[in-house]
């Protein structure tokens, strides 16, 4: 029998704009994360980079000249590495200013754009979606940092979402990745000198679900996922579920009231404890909809039965 607990709302923002599309939330210090608002409407071609500081209750709302996929601080302050649109650039807080590094993506296709990623050694490893969630021609791709080489692992996804890798007994790696039309969770070996994938294997097989998963972390001891569930159906409350990857049963479940379309998880520390931060939207709402879910779009926060955080590394600057 899984566990249940029930999340309680962060932040209620007053801007419905933040509230279309929150996604990524990250780490940055104790009582601080950053998170993305992808697109501000559901006709918007720019969003938002925000910074929550949970000690005040304050959102720092940094407008974008496109849409944010992901956001990742790097090794310098006030910088992030932001995959917007089909580009990977650096954008700076303080200057307001955005240094593109790395084009070309999803090249032969078209009405696509940069979803979900993560940082691993220097590396970024992220994918695209299809902005009309039907075409197998979203791509996943890692930007290599010793040779800054955009490489196509594949090109055949719909909607690339959540990733986490893990180092597994032998020194490989496994790529732990989501393609949230399909249901699964699916873990790959990844080769980051050789630029290549192994097929994947099912490792969380959630076809029969009427939710999608999105979102996703490993659990500190890499031997659970906490993933984040968009259910496009009327609810009482919104999911958040923890699988353990040995066998795909389900552990835990943070239910965000009010709320049922959760995008993506992340632990943060604050207070001395380790917290789960819960992104949701209320894109695809029709008005009756909003109306039976009044906290849609609000960040919410679980407690958790860790003691440590999942690593959140931060991107390295290319020279």
């Amino acid at each position: 029998m899984a566990t249940i607990v029930d999340a309680h709302v962060l932040y209620r923002s007053q801007n419905e704009q933040l509230k279309f599309l929150p996604e990524g939330p990250y780490s940055l210090q104790p009582s601080r994360f950053s998170w993305v608002a992808i697109q501000h409407n559901a006709a918007a071609k720019n969003g938002s980079l925000c910074v929550m500081d949970m000690k005040t209750s304050t959102n720092y709302t940094y407008p974008l000249p496109g849409r944010p996929g992901f956001a990742f601080p790097t090794d310098k302050s006030n910088r992030f590495v932001i995959g917007m649109e089909r580009t990977l650039g650096i954008y700076d807080t303080i200057e307001k200013s955005w240094t593109p590094f790395c084009s070309g993506i999803d090249d032969g296709v078209d009405n696509t754009i940069i979803n979900d990623g993560l940082v691993w050694d220097g590396n970024l490893i992220f994918g695209t979606k299809d902005l009309e969630f039907k075409t197998k021609k979203a791509g996943l791709y890692l930007w290599r940092k010793k040779d800054r080489k955009l490489i196509a692992l594949r090109r055949d996804q719909i909607c690339s979402n959540g990733k986490s890798i893990r180092v597994m007994e032998d020194g490989s790696l496994q790529l732990i990745d989501i393609d949230s039309p399909t249901k699964q969770i699916v873990g790959y070996r990844l080769d980051i000198d050789a630029g290549t994938l192994s097929q994947p294997t099912v490792l969380v097989d959630l076809t029969e679900d009427k939710s999608v998963p999105d979102g996703m972390i490993l659990t500190p001891n890499d031997k659970y996922v906490v993933v984040s569930m968009y259910n496009p159906n009327p609810a009482e409350f919104g999911e958040t579920r923890e699988y353990r990857l040995s066998d795909g049963k389900l552990v835990r479940v943070w239910r965000t009231h009010g709320s049922p379309q959760n995008t993506c998880p992340q632990l943060v520390m604050h207070e001395g404890k380790v917290r789960l931060i819960i992104t949701t939207a209320i894109e695809n709402m029709p008005t009756e909809r909003l109306s039976a879910s009044p906290e849609a779009g609000n960040l919410f926060w679980g407690e958790t039965p860790f003691e440590s955080l999942s690593p959140c590394p931060v991107f390295p600057e290319p020279m």
